[in-house]
């Protein structure tokens, strides 16, 4: 028997409607039905944090979320973190601490970190240290990744980066982005 159930889900600000087979995971539903590849996923067992994305403003890991638990919800992906002017803040911090070398832990990481953010304007080392220890990279020995962190909220919180609009981690603006397969004729 086939449990196909039809759900709505926004992803980076999109809205989709998709068919979903009641076993398969978020991140089955995000990478194969949508497009949203940058998802990755690891061991599957929600331990190497590979897949996290956030739902409803919550780091979840996606491979232990149903598709259909999803449903009506709000995700946020690593595809959504750029915008049209380039890199987030916490991408260029990223990419100049050299806290990503095979880049596969990458988008968990970001998404965690965004959402640490978020939360947190102003985490302390041992916060930051906390939050990312649940992630597993087997390539920066984490101290790049940490330091990407605080230099991403170091920045947010300066009076000269930070602007008239604050830090921005607070509130998300979607960048509506359209994956590759949504694209294609016959797609779904």
């Amino acid at each position: 028997m086939n449990d196909v159930h039809l759900i709505t889900i926004t992803v980076n600000g999109r809205p989709s409607e998709v068919a979903v087979e009641a076993r398969r995971t978020l991140a089955d539903v995000l990478r194969h039905d949508l497009g949203y590849t940058g998802t990755h996923v690891g061991c599957e067992h929600g331990i190497c944090g590979a897949c996290t994305v956030i739902l409803d403003g919550e780091p979840v890991r996606s491979c232990l979320i149903f598709g259909v638990q999803a449903d009506d919800a709000t995700v946020e992906t690593v595809e959504g973190l750029a915008g049209d002017d380039g890199l987030d803040a916490l991408q260029e911090s990223f990419s100049e601490q050299h806290a990503l070398q095979c880049g596969f832990c990458t988008p968990g990481f970001l998404m965690l970190a965004t959402a640490l953010l978020r939360a947190n304007p102003e985490p302390t080392d041992d916060e930051i240290r906390d939050a990312v220890a649940s992630n597993l990279c087997r390539c920066t020995g984490y101290q790049p990744i940490l330091a990407a962190v605080r230099q991403a909220a170091d920045r947010a919180a300066s009076p000269d980066t930070a602007g008239s609009e604050g830090n921005g981690w607070g509130v998300w603006e979607p960048h509506v982005d359209v994956p590759r397969e949504a694209e294609q004729p016959g797609g779904q």
